[in-house]
């Protein structure tokens, strides 16, 4: 299936599309939010919400119907509240593209636009959720409205895949044991982040470390962290800060200016350092959470190694109901 492809068709049956509403859980709605970020922010035309799939479907969208494009995300194919949110989303007639690893689950169904994606080591960044959905907005936007940063787009992506891997060695080498030696000294912490990234940020806190290695922490934005949360800074307090490469990299360098001087505890992994310069400036928000994710999935893993913890370990999560 091909971004360009997905979009014809979503076209040719509603016309045109007013909003998009990204809709997800967990690990599926943190892999949607630079579309929607990206949307939100090049798009005159077309308004974009992001969407916890339980909310969407309790506190609905006045809106939503058949000029929405609706594009829900669940890597199993079969969570719960997030299908429901798609089938709501198709009986108000809105179009409904569904994202999964999972072929014959719920998500993989003819009433939607279902887009079955691979999923493991080697997987380009193109054919997961973090590059179709960019490619699935930059469409949209290029066919409504034209998009001078389309090309850009394309060739970033095509890029992402060296970028990480040279970055993975590099992370390793210089921060890995670093991680798991604070994590050991530290039980609690704080991470920061902003602009597209920010997703990130919050993923290495919720998924990465809460879910998959019951580390306490906490995720702040960068530009927020003025507004009430540096009043926790002291020495001793350790902040882990993801330093963005775009615009919204101003906001990063505030804190970090702050942290610097208030804390002995930091450390910084910042996008310029792992390659992003290599990806025009103009769309490296919308793509560098990909390299954010590729390097928590290493973090966790020197930290797992540490303390004998596999990320596949869950004491609720599919055991209990809830």
């Amino acid at each position: 299936m091909k971004a360009n492809e997905v979009i014809k068709k979503v076209l040719a049956e509603h016309g045109e599309i007013t909003e998009v509403y990204w809709v997800a859980c967990g690990g599926s709605l943190i892999d949607l939010y630079p579309s929607h970020f990206m949307m939100t922010v090049e798009s005159a035309k077309t308004s974009s919400g992001w969407h916890t799939a339980k909310e969407f479907l309790v506190a609905t969208p006045k809106k939503l119907g058949k000029h929405s494009m609706v594009v829900m995300c669940s890597h199993s194919g079969n969570t719960k509240e997030a299908v429901e949110a798609a089938v709501l989303a198709y009986e108000r007639g809105a179009a409904v593209v569904t994202l999964t690893d999972n072929a014959g689950s719920k998500a993989d169904d003819p009433r939607f636009i279902a887009w079955v994606y691979p999923w493991g080591d080697g997987v380009p960044t193109a054919e997961v959720p973090l590059g179709i959905c960019p490619m699935l907005a930059a469409e949209l936007i290029k066919a409504q409205e034209g998009f001078d940063k389309y090309d850009a787009l394309v060739e970033g992506i095509a890029k992402m895949d060296d970028i990480i891997a040279k970055a993975k060695v590099k992370v390793n080498a210089e921060m890995g044991e670093k991680f798991a030696d604070l994590c050991e000294e530290n039980k609690f912490f704080y991470i920061l982040g902003s602009g597209a990234n920010f997703s990130q940020t919050y993923g290495f806190a919720i998924c990465s470390l809460m879910e998959m290695q019951w580390q306490n922490c906490c995720y702040i934005h960068s530009g927020e962290y003025f507004h009430g949360p540096f009043e926790c800074t002291e020495p001793g307090v350790f902040y882990f800060l993801q330093m963005g490469s775009s615009s919204a990299r101003v906001m990063d360098e505030r804190a970090l200016d702050f942290l610097k001087t208030h804390t002995d505890r930091l450390m910084v992994l910042d996008a310029l350092e792992y390659g992003m310069a290599d990806v025009d400036e103009g769309v490296r928000a919308y793509l560098e959470p990909a390299l954010f994710y590729a390097m928590n999935v290493e973090l966790r893993a020197a930290r797992g190694k540490r303390f004998d913890h596999s990320p596949e370990i869950r004491r609720y999560m599919g055991i209990e109901k809830y």
